[in-house]
């Protein structure tokens, strides 16, 4: 089975007629199948349906409730990950104007209490100055002014006290020269700046670290139950539990190999020096 990513919604309704045809198969009516997965009939009538997405979890048990032969927990499996995963397009934002795609971001960044963002090649628009937002969206097409406005304003959930953020960033990220040195050296300041607010910890992984794994995407995790992952072309939304954790766990890795506090601090002086 092979994925589309074109088709994110077509995996969805995949998905709920297998599963309805599976328990149709077994002879079963929702209510009895629902009670063999310790569930309740309305959200196996959901799934079905394709009002709500199950989650692989909830495929397995219902799998094994219908007692479903070797290859067919494969092929449902399979379109259960397909499913719970989305393809956003870079040209779709575009079109659909980038200022929605930040109030997207905006409502993630609310629904969240802990946030991981790894930057392995270039500055997230929350720890941006104006002037680094303003170069990086000099690709896009279009009046980006709505949408630097936008990124500065969803910049004042860093001060929200209840919500606990973690940025990893490469010595790349941190000295990637979009702007002009005086400009790179004020945004490298803000990152110090930054990195004494007490629920945010910035963390810099310096050129010449030993590290068993390279930073290959930026990615972002949101709790434990939402991953993005950025690309040229677009980004993958992961909501299976065991694509999440994977991130968490590479994540873990980098993290390890950081400098935080006063030994990041240090070195962020050191680079913003060179610019100065």
């Amino acid at each position: 089975m092979t994925f589309e990513p074109e088709q994110p919604g077509q995996s969805r309704t995949d998905l709920a007629e297998k599963l309805r045809e599976l328990r149709k198969r077994a002879g079963l009516t929702g209510d009895r199948l629902a009670r063999r997965c310790n569930m309740s009939q309305s959200q196996i009538s959901k799934f079905e349906t394709g009002k709500k997405t199950p989650k692989l979890t909830d495929v397995e048990r219902i799998l094994q409730a219908l007692d479903a032969p070797p290859e067919v927990v494969a092929e449902i499996t399979t379109l259960a990950r397909i499913a719970n995963t989305e393809w956003q397009d870079k040209r779709s934002s575009w079109r659909r104007g980038m200022e929605k795609r930040q109030t997207e971001l905006a409502s993630l960044e609310a629904e969240a209490t802990e946030l991981r963002y790894f930057l392995p090649s270039m500055m997230t628009g929350l720890l941006a100055t104006p002037e680094f937002i303003r170069a990086s969206l000099s690709h896009t097409p279009g009046d980006p002014s709505k949408t630097v406005a936008r990124k500065l304003e969803r910049q004042t959930v860093l001060y929200d006290m209840s919500k606990s953020f973690t940025f990893l960033l490469t010595e790349q990220a941190a000295r990637w020269a979009i702007v002009p040195p005086p400009a790179m050296a004020m945004q490298i300041d803000r990152l110090i700046s930054l990195s004494r607010l007490p629920n945010l910890r910035i963390g810099v992984i310096p050129t010449g670290t030993e590290m068993p794994r390279g930073p290959m995407n930026t990615f972002t995790v949101y709790d434990g139950r939402l991953a993005t992952v950025e690309n040229f072309t677009g980004r993958m939304v992961f909501r299976d539990a065991r694509d999440v954790s994977e991130y968490l766990a590479v994540f873990a890795l980098f993290e390890r190999h950081a400098r935080f506090d006063e030994e990041a601090r240090i070195l962020l002086q050191r680079w913003a020096e060179a610019y100065r």
